[in-house]
């Protein structure tokens, strides 16, 4: 199993940025993506960023180049810098691994979330 645990989240005003980093232990071989996810009070659960082990990123289009995602394989870590936050930014930010696996020939995928870490933006 993959666990995951982030950090850096809090309260910033509307214009500001915010690091946050996840670290990953466990099963680290099983790996082959990780990114971010948001979910906002009452809604759900929404892709922020992702990159595979191609390094190739993606994004939520609601980011429009302000975060930008990055991952250090030999930490076990991946980053989700934000800059331009805006208030409707506020949500809890989860951490998420995709890992797959194999057993007697047979192939699965499983992910892994984080505990989640509240982002605010307000004035």
């Amino acid at each position: 199993q993959v666990q995951l645990v982030e950090s850096g989240g809090g309260l910033v005003q509307p214009g500001g940025s915010l690091r946050l980093s996840c670290a990953a232990s466990g099963s680290i071989s099983s790996i082959y993506a990780m990114g971010w996810y948001r979910q906002c009070l009452g809604e759900q659960r929404d892709m922020v960023a992702h990159v595979g082990s191609d390094g190739i990123p993606g994004y939520g289009d609601f980011v429009k180049g302000r975060f930008t995602i990055s991952r250090d394989n030999a930490k076990n870590m991946v980053y989700l810098q934000m800059n331009s936050l805006k208030p409707e930014d506020t949500a809890v930010y989860y951490c998420h691994a995709g890992t797959a696996h194999s057993s007697d020939g047979t192939k699965w995928y499983e992910d892994a979330w984080g505990q989640g870490t509240q982002v605010t933006v307000s004035p």
